[in-house]
């Protein structure tokens, strides 16, 4: 007599197509995130902490009004030896860039791809209904692709 088993049916895992993978599904939620009157040396010092070489930078209301990177410290860095002027007293808002490319969160892997082949970025800010969300880097999409077998490749 074959046993009978109480558990039920087993749920079937979903998985995503790769047509549908989007930005959100594969973004970092859980950013380091920066205020313009915070000072550049604390700014470096999160950057070490946390293994990261930048992050957006957001006012009191959560919205974001530029990007902080390692790139944008190494610029004020060979600066203040041309000067002779120290830069860790200064704030994130004289270092950080204002003008900021974002991508949308409902964008496909595919898509966010070829924007990020087309630039010199290494990660945008993820933005959803003009709300920060998230961030999508390079290796994002990198392991994203790899996570892709090849029936879901298309």
């Amino acid at each position: 007599m074959p046993i009978k088993s109480f558990q039920g049916p087993r749920a079937q895992a979903k998985k995503k197509t790769a047509a549908k993978l989007t930005v959100a599904d594969i973004m970092t939620v859980n950013l380091v995130l920066f205020q313009p009157e915070q000072s550049i040396h604390d700014v470096m010092q999160a950057f070490i902490k946390y293994r990261i070489s930048g992050g957006p930078v957001v006012n009191e209301a959560g919205e974001l009004i530029g990007i902080i990177s390692e790139a944008d410290c190494m610029k004020q860095i060979s600066d203040s030896r041309y000067y002779n002027m120290p830069i860790l007293d200064k704030s994130v808002a004289s270092f950080m860039s204002a003008q900021v490319d974002t991508i949308d969160a409902s964008t496909s892997v595919f898509d966010a791809a070829a924007l990020f082949s087309k630039s010199s970025r290494r990660r945008y800010p993820v933005m959803d209904k003009n709300k920060l969300v998230g961030q999508v880097s390079r290796k994002d999409i990198v392991i994203a692709a790899l996570n892709m077998t090849s029936h879901t490749w298309r």
